[in-house]
């Protein structure tokens, strides 16, 4: 992540191998160096999950952590856009609904994409393109054959726990 060119990653490993910690240490390096960071998950339920989780992990801390879904209230929405786009949340967890159009990132520095088979490559993209200078972070148990194809063309950078 403090390399100059950007990180893009696949983080592959079965269920239980300790993926989305890796994720909060690298969520939490982000925020080290002042930037925003992402977190994108295929379902409101996952997506929940990790947010109580990293509510739980980063407690003490200073982080400021938001849930953003498509089924939260557009008063909420509206809330936590403003705050994302005025840098007062640190990592935004959520769905689909990270990457809308109007969703203004104020320095969206990591892209994290959990279960990134479940996404398309332009899903993955609008994303990570919301950021100036954004690092991508994609996990997986099961990666697609693309993935793996690019990580053979060097293309695409592979870790395995």
């Amino acid at each position: 992540m403090n390399q100059n060119a950007l990180m893009y990653r696949l983080l592959q490993g079965d269920v239980g191998t300790g993926k989305t910690i890796v994720s909060f240490v690298a969520l939490f390096a982000n925020h080290l160096r002042g930037d925003q960071g992402a977190l994108m998950a295929p379902t409101d339920a996952l997506a929940r999950q990790h947010y109580a989780n990293a509510c739980k992990i980063f407690k003490g801390t200073n982080l400021k952590i938001a849930l953003l879904l498509g089924s939260t209230s557009l008063a909420e929405k509206r809330q936590i856009k403003d705050n994302l786009k005025e840098g007062y949340i640190d990592i935004i967890i959520g769905t689909h609904a990270l990457f809308s159009k109007d969703v203004i990132y104020s320095s969206l520095g990591l892209v994290i994409i959990d279960e990134q088979h479940r996404f398309g490559v332009n899903q993955r993209i609008a994303l990570a393109s919301k950021g100036d200078h954004a690092d991508l972070l994609m996990m997986s148990a099961t990666p697609i054959p693309r993935s793996l194809a690019l990580s053979i063309y060097g293309d695409l950078d592979i870790s395995t726990l």
